[in-house]
């Protein structure tokens, strides 16, 4: 009995642990990142140059103003540490004008502010549209916490910049962000 309790265990899955980041210096990368104007905080204006913490300002606005700063940033990041979940399955779905959009390659980028160790995903959509994502360089299915540009592209489809190359698009993956990840579904991009 023995033998096959150490057995069972040598072959399960090692658990995937939350990526490594300085809380405090993501909070100071993201100021010097977006906070163009020098002001502490980033700004309804320059919260539209970035997509990861425009989606995620209901979650990273503790103080209701709007804006988000390096606390809130770094907050937000402790949030997700003490969550201890180190990857967690999405799936994303992408129309493009109002239909599924089939074969189309989505990336979740994170924020530079975020560091080295938060690796992006990348899916495939099928003919439903629905993508599962999965975090470059590992063999299940799944992301990290974090903060993502997302970027969507397809072969002949001619998308805008502005859904990848000049992405407006942003998701926060987060046990508590604005949609449920076991949702099936998963966050809607409406092209």
């Amino acid at each position: 009995a023995a033998a096959l309790t150490t057995q069972g265990c040598s072959r399960s899955p090692s658990r995937v642990r939350p990526p490594s980041i300085d809380a405090v210096a993501a909070g100071a990368a993201a100021m010097d990142q977006y906070d163009t104007n020098r002001d502490g905080k980033v700004d309804s204006t320059e919260l539209a140059k970035g997509p990861g913490l425009n989606a995620a300002l209901a979650n990273l606005d503790r103080n209701n103003d709007n804006a988000v700063s390096a606390d809130e940033v770094s907050e937000r990041i402790r949030d997700w540490q003490e969550s201890r979940i180190g990857q967690t399955s999405v799936m994303t779905t992408v129309t493009f004008r109002g239909r599924p959009l089939a074969g189309a390659t989505v990336v979740f980028e994170p924020e530079a502010f975020l560091g080295p160790y938060v690796l992006p995903a990348v899916g495939t959509t099928n003919e439903d549209g629905v993508a599962t994502m999965k975090t470059e360089g590992t063999d299940a299915p799944g992301v990290a916490p974090g903060l993502y540009l997302v970027r969507i592209t397809k072969d002949g489809a001619n998308l805008p910049a502005k859904y990848n190359i000049e992405t407006v698009l942003g998701v926060e993956v987060a046990r508590d962000g604005d949609y449920a990840l076991n949702d099936q579904n998963g966050p809607l991009f409406a092209l």
